[in-house]
């Protein structure tokens, strides 16, 4: 939505195509918030170290230097359109901290209820742009490309023809059976972009959220708990009711604290106490876990890490610009190289407006073909719920060798190539742990797999 209001303000033509209303998507359930240096102590360099630090050396700098610089006036563009952040008593940003950040800097809106605020807003923002034309309730089946030139767009009605088509349809996290992600977010946008001729990168990674209800059976497993929480002063206990870990740290240091503890433990699980947390500060954690039959008021409540997020997608240039002419992609179905190994909390929000700024403005460069070739038969075909099941069983937060070949055989073409990027990165670094190869590699430092539309990976260094 960022992108097509930027667009057309600077004076395109945009068409909007989305198969759910403008406001559904996984952006709308995010709890975090724009992370941005805005506190007095701060600076773009100190976000830029965490963010280095959190990706264990496989951030791309120039997109970091990028993100770091243009995060703060994105927030106060926003300001000025009427998002309604929370604010201090002197009528600022108030800062929430979350973990990575050795600085409060996650501007938020209604404590957690940051997603809703935005995608709201934005929705109301383009619906009333004279220059975009929103197609809601329209599937696309397919991109529009003679593998030379993307030209637009197949969707389940008519061809959209278009100079540049833009890719902003989230992640894959809803691949893994346990996730926090809405189910359509199954990387569609990836899926379409390889077959139309565009290379992805970074596919071993995916971050898995470590504190995700876990109730199996119920339809809330899975459901976030934001780490917010945790800047606040919420703890992690172990079934003896000990603290076990740095709760601030990066996510994948979490996760693979949380996953120790219950193999010791022989659990399930470990416990988030949040007795000490303010209900009014996060009231939709609060009313999920009360519609779960949970008192966090009283006692503390099962969680277990999840699929989140995932780092690789469409290979991207830092203004969005993929492998095929024509075709940009941002947002997290995307991969600038920004996050590395391991998001760093919140800067995902921020990715999308600064890098969705930068997308519109280069693809108004675009010339459309005045004849393009017919439109392929190829169409877009959802993974099933095996498919589900077996990504989580054998590419999730443990990876082991022999899971991973087995998965290289799945029909949902993106779980294979997941699987064949893990295989072949012998290491653990970030979000992907490989039992046989538990340590880090630093031959691999800064080394991006790449996987063309052939299938076929090659390693490049990003700078």
């Amino acid at each position: 939505m960022w992108t097509a209001l930027r667009a057309a303000e600077l004076g395109a033509a945009v068409c909007v195509v989305s198969r759910t209303p403008l406001s559904q998507s996984a952006s709308f359930w995010a709890q975090g918030g724009l992370a941005a240096a805005l506190e007095p102590g701060d600076s773009p360099a100190r976000h830029a170290a965490d963010t280095i630090a959190a990706g264990r050396g496989l951030c791309r700098p120039s997109a970091v230097q990028v993100l770091v610089q243009e995060a703060p006036e994105a927030v106060r563009e926003l300001r000025e359109r009427g998002v309604a952040f929370d604010l201090d008593d002197d009528g600022e940003p108030a800062l929430g901290l979350e973990g990575g950040h050795t600085r409060r800097r996650i501007v938020h809106a209604g404590g957690s209820q940051t997603g809703h605020e935005i995608t709201s807003k934005l929705a109301a923002m383009v619906s009333d742009e004279s220059r975009v034309d929103v197609h809601e309730g329209t599937s696309v089946v397919a991109l529009w490309s003679d593998g030379e030139r993307c030209h637009g767009l197949q969707t389940d009605g008519e061809p959209i023809a278009a100079a540049a088509t833009v890719v902003a349809t989230g992640g894959a996290a809803a691949l893994w059976r346990r996730t926090s992600n809405p189910r359509g977010a199954i990387g569609a946008g990836a899926v379409m972009a390889v077959a139309a001729g565009a290379e992805l990168a970074d596919l071993e990674f995916c971050q898995f959220h470590p504190t995700a209800l876990a109730l199996p059976g119920s339809h809330l497993d899975g459901a976030l708990i934001t780490e917010a929480v945790r800047g606040e002063g919420a703890a992690l206990l172990d079934a003896a009711g000990r603290r076990f870990t740095d709760e601030l740290a990066p996510r994948d240091a979490v996760t693979a604290a949380i996953l120790d503890r219950i193999e010791a433990d022989g659990g399930t699980s470990v416990r988030l106490d949040l007795r000490g947390i303010d209900p009014s500060r996060f009231p939709n954690v609060f009313e999920t876990l009360r519609a779960a039959g949970l008192d966090p008021g009283t006692e503390p409540v099962p969680v277990a890490p999840a699929a989140h997020y995932t780092m690789g997608g469409v290979a991207v240039d830092l203004d969005g610009r993929s492998s095929l002419p024509g075709l940009y992609a941002v947002g997290e179905c995307s991969c600038t190289g920004l996050h590395g190994a391991n998001r760093l909390a919140s800067n995902s929000l921020s990715e999308c407006f600064v890098f969705g700024s930068r997308a519109a403005r280069a693809a108004l460069a675009e010339e459309s073909v005045a004849e393009p070739p017919p439109p392929s038969a190829w169409r877009f075909q959802p993974p099933t719920e095996a498919t589900r099941n077996a990504v989580w069983r054998f590419a999730g937060p443990l990876r082991r060798p022999e899971q991973l070949r087995e998965l290289c055989d799945d029909p949902y073409p993106l779980a294979a190539a997941i699987a064949a990027c893990a295989l072949e990165r012998a290491e653990s670094r970030g979000g992907h742990l490989r039992v046989d190869f538990p340590d880090l590699d630093p031959e691999l430092d800064g080394v991006h797999l790449v996987l063309d539309p052939e299938g076929k990976t090659r390693r490049e260094t990003w700078k």
